[in-house]
């Protein structure tokens, strides 16, 4: 397949989430948004009484999709961060899918290792917040 098409299969799976999110009414509580999907309530919570990695991600991405960006950074910073990052790579996906640059190209290779390591402590940092303010019901 051609760099286009790829690009543009990039561009509608960084989509989809936010897509999807804007669909949403963002949970109060700061997580659960995901139950509105037909998905179960967090099984760390039911299990331990703490939240997961991931609590939040949905909520935090339905407050990104309509640009409530601190709500969204209040609910999971590392779910604003992934929303943000989703949405710029839409773009620069869709820019090579148009116009054939080489965006997407120049754009994944600036991922190095040690960029990609600070994206894990900055997720970890993110679940670390959403451990310490998490109220339990």
């Amino acid at each position: 397949m051609g760099e286009r098409v790829w690009a543009l299969i990039g561009a509608v799976g960084l989509a989809s989430p936010l897509v999807v999110a804007s669909g949403l009414e963002a949970d109060a509580a700061g997580m659960g948004t995901h139950t509105q999907l037909g998905m179960p309530p967090c099984g760390w919570i039911v299990a331990y009484g703490r939240p997961c990695p991931t609590c939040g991600m949905t909520t935090a991405f339905t407050h990104a999709a309509h640009g409530e960006f601190v709500s969204a950074a209040t609910a999971q910073p590392g779910g604003l961060l992934l929303a943000v990052l989703a949405a710029a790579g839409f773009w620069v996906c869709l820019h090579t899918a148009v116009t054939g640059s080489r965006a997407v190209w120049v754009t994944l290779r600036a991922v190095t290792p040690w960029r990609a390591g600070w994206m894990v402590a900055a997720l970890g940092a993110a679940w670390a917040y959403k451990w310490w303010t998490y109220r339990s019901a």
